[in-house]
């Protein structure tokens, strides 16, 4: 029998600066500031800046940061839209050594508190827009962090609360500042909260390697090419803009900057800009197909969206392709650095007809050029289903574009790890040709508008209704959302009369408004001989399907 413990291949031939460096985004926006200086990365309004400049402006900030004492593993929070200074943030906050916290600007106070005290945020960026729930945020979780206010002239109203603002900031810092790149390609770069189905929101901490693999993933598997013009359709506090900020900088494309997403300026931006590159969920490719004739009007050149979230309905992605825009769509988590499954598009499928492709385009898809393993599984044994397009399982992806974890939660961590693969908790099927198509969410999360919604975290506020007995929140379908929270209560007895919209204005008074229920229907609720609820029977009664 043959050793091999004196291969040739292991004398000798060790790791060494010459021959390996750790992988990080933050070396793409290097190359690109000295190879295209001059070419416009970001664009806001009357706001234009070359590659050179925003490398500067990333450096000041690291420089800034880290004159206050901010370096590795602190974390700097950002709350805001999708401005210059939040894509400045994904570079300029790890090149000190921090963890980017770029918050939902969705969440209510209450929230937002959790996720500062928990993360630890030792400085927050805030915009005036949301100046407001910052304050009430800080004194909810009585913490003093370093406050820096964005002063946009793009909004008006709000207050500035912090000590500076962001450009005073930059100035204190050094635009040679000598950043590092991480000793270690495994240290945090950002950290993503996600709603759980119970509890508190949960940390999602991602890597530098995987931050750097799903950019590049993200320009391989939509043929990004070179000088992409990527519209911020997508907020960037969706898993750090599904990691297009390094994208765009590893493609020297340009940052086109949008405060609210509304039709009239997305189709104004894509004509005067030349955008040609942007994502969103099904929502934001409905409100551009009902858009008016005359905004859609002299766009005369091709134009990529990128779309998840709750599958998106054949009839939304047909209504997109109509128009002449091609649509990929893409699936993951924010475990797992967002797209991390995708679509994958066969020049034979050019031939079906339009109805048919949008319905194979509808599926989720296969794996992203990066990631390692996807398969659709039994969530007790492991075993892979067969890809009969009908037998339903759970999906699990493993590789660098999975999470390192949660933070602070290694319990939680450890059991969506079992087994070596990632629990999506998704079901699916798993079709002949491998593409996977999401069935069901098994833990009932609601994604409306491409925002996940507990079911649970619902509930939890219609139990706080004195009148209240029993409540039950599914996700029904949506044309405008995708889906929305539809509830089902039973009064208790003897508490009278209760209307549809006192229970919806109940519960936009005790949490963020788009997490509200848009239906409540009274009535017993349907349950197991053990006493359980069965939503499942809801869930086809919200949908009309009996």
């Amino acid at each position: 029998m043959t050793t091999h413990s004196h291969s040739p291949y292991t004398l000798g031939l060790d790791q060494n600066p010459a021959n390996y460096t750790p992988l990080s985004p933050l070396s793409f926006i290097a190359r690109t500031a000295a190879v295209f200086p001059e070419r416009t990365a970001v664009v806001h309004q009357q706001v234009r800046r070359t590659w050179a400049e925003t490398y500067n402006r990333c450096r000041r900030l690291a420089s800034a940061l880290t004159q206050r004492g901010i370096g590795k593993g602190d974390t700097v929070a950002v709350m805001a839209p999708n401005l210059p200074e939040v894509f400045e943030a994904h570079f300029g906050v790890p090149m000190c050594g921090a963890v980017l916290n770029a918050l939902n600007v969705r969440l209510d106070a209450e929230a937002i508190a959790f996720i500062l005290q928990h993360g630890e945020a030792k400085a927050i960026i805030v915009d005036r827009e949301f100046s407001e729930v910052i304050t009430r945020a800080i004194k909810i979780a009585r913490i003093s962090p370093l406050l820096i206010d964005i002063d946009d002239p793009s909004f008006e109203g709000g207050s500035l609360i912090g000590e500076c603002d962001y450009e005073r900031f930059l100035a204190e810092g050094d635009p040679g500042f000598d950043w590092q790149l991480p000793a270690d390609e495994w240290d945090a770069i950002t950290l993503n909260y996600t709603s759980g189905t119970t509890g508190d929101p949960k940390g999602v901490v991602y890597h530098h390697r995987g931050a750097y693999l799903n950019a590049i993933s993200n320009i391989v598997s939509w043929n990004m090419g070179d000088r992409p013009v990527y519209l911020w359709t997508l907020p960037m506090f969706h898993c750090n803009g599904w990691c297009f900020p390094w994208s765009i900088a590893a493609s020297a494309g340009v940052s086109v900057c949008l405060r609210h997403v509304r039709a009239d300026d997305i189709y104004s931006l894509i004509k005067t800009e030349k955008v040609d590159h942007f994502c969103g969920a099904p929502i934001v490719l409905n409100m551009l197909n009902n858009a008016p004739a005359e905004l859609k009007a002299g766009i005369e050149h091709q134009v990529k969206v990128m779309t998840a979230g709750a599958a998106p309905p054949a009839s939304v992605i047909e209504g997109m392709e109509d128009m002449g825009f091609s649509v990929t769509h893409v699936y993951g988590l924010t475990e797992t650095y967002g797209p991390s499954v995708v679509c994958a598009w066969h020049e034979e499928w050019d031939e079906k007809s339009p109805n048919e492709r949008a319905r194979l385009k509808s599926r989720q898809g296969v794996k992203a050029p990066m990631l390692e393993g996807l398969m659709v599984a039994d969530p007790e044994t492991m075993e892979p289903v067969p890809q009969d397009g009908e037998t339903i399982g759970e999906i699990f992806m493993r590789g660098n574009l999975v999470m390192k974890g949660y933070l602070k939660n290694p319990t939680t961590s450890d059991k969506s790890f079992a087994g070596g693969w990632f629990h999506s908790g998704d079901l699916a099927v798993w079709h002949e040709d491998g593409y996977v198509e999401i069935k069901d969410r098994s833990k009932d999360i609601i994604i409306s508008g491409g925002e996940n919604i507990s079911s649970i975290e619902v509930e939890d506020v219609l139990y706080r209704h004195p009148a209240v007995m029993e409540a039950a929140v599914v996700a029904q379908k949506d044309e405008k959302w995708g889906e929305i929270p539809c509830a089902f209560i039973t009064l208790k007895e003897g508490a009278g009369t209760l209307s549809e919209e006192e229970m919806i204005q109940f519960c936009r008074d005790n949490m963020a408004h788009y997490k509200a229920p848009k239906r409540v229907l009274f009535c017993e609720l349907p349950k197991t001989s053990t006493g359980k609820i069965q939503k499942f029977v809801l869930r086809s009664q919200a949908n009309g399907d009996n």
